[in-house]
């Protein structure tokens, strides 16, 4: 069993920022890419971040610049530091990762999901 936990969400003001975290726990043998995605109602599911290995990192257009993505190996926690935020940045925000569990298997494992609202 794998498990995906986000937390940080909430609501800021337009230009505010929130840093958002994700942990994984259960029978992980190894993480290959921790992402993060966001989805909006009637719309479809967008990656807004991933980062690959430790330093190889992949940004939506609409948030380069002022999202950041990092991650914590050795707690197997991916964090999304968000500044500058927009209204249009309102979503859900879910966390994901690509990673092999102890018996072997390769599977994408999904959070539950954090609200961000951005609103004055």
């Amino acid at each position: 069993q794998v498990q995906l936990v986000e937390s940080g969400g909430g609501l800021v003001q337009p230009g505010g920022s929130l840093r958002l975290s994700c942990a994984a726990s259960g029978s992980i043998l190894s993480i290959y890419v921790m992402a993060w995605y966001r989805q909006v109602p009637g719309k479809q599911r967008e990656l807004v971040a991933n980062i690959i290995g430790g330093d190889n990192r992949n940004y939506a257009d609409s948030v380069k610049g002022r999202f950041t993505i990092s991650r914590d190996n050795a707690k197997n926690t991916v964090y999304l530091q968000m500044n500058s935020l927009k209204p249009e940045d309102t979503a859900v925000y879910y966390c994901n990762a690509d990673l092999k569990t102890t018996s072997l298997r390769r599977m994408l494992s999904w959070g539950q999901g954090t609200q961000v609202t951005v609103s004055s």
